[in-house]
This record gives structure tokens, C-alpha cells and sequence, in this order.
């Protein structure tokens, strides 16, 4: 059975403590649940304290969360998702 391939690992270390990190994996097939044929989790947050999230773990489908909130959201692209991600921490950030 083939793997995913990871695609994007990027992390970055604020003057604050909070982290912002971004992993991309490449499925080998896309399937119901993940048809664009990505894995992927978007963080920023101290450890142990997640902000703000996108992710899709396997069985909860496209999802992001603010703080104690999650809600479901449709991927259109990666760099679409990127983009809205960096946006919601832009805000968060007051940046």
C-alpha cells in the first residue's frame, strides 16, 4: 500500500511562544472523504493551546476551529485554504 508523501512542512516560532505550523501530505488516492487527495493540519497556537486550526482528520472531513469553536470548511484549494488560514491568524494577530 503506498504512503502519503509529505509536501509542506512549515513551522515557525513567534517572540511570544506561539507557534504557527503547517503540514501538507499527498495521499496516494483520493477518496470520499478527502477527494482533493490531501491531508493536512494547519496550526497556530502555544502548545498545548490551539487558536486556530485546519485540519481533516478521517472522519470529520474539511473542518477549522477557533479556540473552543469548530465548523465545517470547503476546500477549494490549497492555496486557497493557505490563504484563509494566514488570513484568521493575521486577525488574530491584529497584524
Amino acid at each position: 500500500m503506498a504512503r502519503a508523501t509529505l509536501i509542506m512542512d512549515r513551522k515557525f516560532h513567534l517572540d511570544d511562544g506561539r507557534i504557527i505550523q503547517m503540514k501538507v501530505w499527498q495521499l496516494p488516492d483520493p477518496n470520499a472523504e478527502r477527494p482533493h487527495g490531501l491531508k493536512y493540519s494547519l496550526f497556530f497556537g502555544r502548545p498545548g493551546e490551539r487558536i486556530i486550526g485546519y485540519d481533516n482528520e478521517f472522519g470529520k472531513g474539511d473542518h477549522r476551529h477557533y479556540r473552543d469553536h469548530e465548523e465545517p470548511y470547503r476546500f477549494e484549494s490549497l492555496e486557497r485554504m493557505i490563504g484563509d488560514f494566514e488570513d484568521d491568524v493575521r486577525r488574530e494577530l491584529k497584524v
